[in-house]
């Protein structure tokens, strides 16, 4: 069996190779153990995707993390050419635009930060990645950005699978709610008003911790998200959701290094509706922002 894991920062980002290096060893060190043979793109820019369509015919499955705006295009490929365990592209796409992915969680009783243009507030890109100029700031949004309310809490996120929703419904859709792996803590910091992520801990209790999990559900859900997603929030007064990733995410990394289950078994029978009702971690994890993992 072949598994096609493409991440494209490795050969594309330099800023962000060592977070998508990190997740691609965690990945394809699963797959084989797994019994799988690992395949990965080695191209730059235009490259990488026509490694995707020279690849992923050859492959039993396939999986691409990329940005936010790159991710559906790339996925696209991926799921038409072979079994893609990822999230699908649509959903990818509607995620990937936080504006109306909020304005969409909202209609549905999910609460987010109310978008504001004047005043205090934080800016971000609409189809940014990670903390990317987002900044807290009284100017104006520029192009391709919007403004929300500033609201201090507590940055935590909750990490899930997702059972097969679009694509081969017939075959696989089982109707089983998503899988939640682990409740994180993200380190944020601002300095001279620009956020900076610096890593996190896995996992985390916290006093609301049942809430909390539950609004990752029903995101995961309201969103159609398949495979592995990571929801940010922020936990104050309500639980806001801030950002929905439709893709593993840096906490992965430390996941699998005290999860008993293989993350590569997992996605593969969450892409066939088969998913667990829990998983089994032994002890916690420290990451810092290029996800290198401290065990305690």
């Amino acid at each position: 069996m072949k598994a096609l894991l493409a991440e494209y920062t490795v050969f594309n980002d330099s800023h962000l190779a060592p977070e998508g290096e990190a997740m691609l060893r965690a990945l394809g060190d699963s797959f084989e153990r797994c019994g799988y043979e690992v395949v990965t793109p080695q191209g730059h820019g235009a490259d990488f995707e026509e490694e995707l369509k020279k690849l992923a015919p050859e492959c039993d499955v396939g999986l691409v993390i990329a940005p936010d705006a790159l991710l559906a295009r790339y996925t696209k490929i991926v799921e038409d050419l072979t079994h893609n365990i990822g999230c699908g592209s649509l959903n990818v796409a509607i995620c990937a635009n936080k504006q109306r992915c909020g304005n969409l969680l909202e209609s549905r009783g999910i609460a987010v930060p109310k978008e504001v243009s004047s005043g205090h507030k934080v800016i971000k890109q609409i189809s940014g990645c990670a903390t990317e100029n987002m900044r807290l700031s009284e100017e104006m949004p520029g192009p391709g950005e919007f403004g929300q309310e500033y609201i201090e809490g507590d940055n935590i996120s909750v990490s899930l699978i997702g059972g097969r929703v679009v694509g081969d419904t017939c075959l696989y859709y089982s109707g089983k709610p998503p899988l939640v792996l682990s409740m994180n803590r993200q380190f944020i910091e601002i300095e001279d008003g620009l956020f900076r992520y610096m890593g996190g801990e896995t996992p985390v209790d916290h006093p609301r911790a049942d809430e909390i999990k539950a609004v990752a559900v029903e995101v995961v859900n309201t969103l159609g998200c398949q495979g592995y997603t990571g929801v940010d929030m922020i936990v104050a007064d309500k639980i806001y959701v801030v950002d929905v990733n439709p893709r593993p995410t840096s906490s992965m990394v430390a996941i699998v290094e005290i999860m008993e289950e293989e993350i590569a078994d997992l996605l593969v029978n969450a892409s066939r509706g088969e998913l667990l009702e829990c998983v089994h971690l032994n002890g916690h994890a420290t990451f810092d922002r290029e996800s290198r993992v401290v065990l305690s």
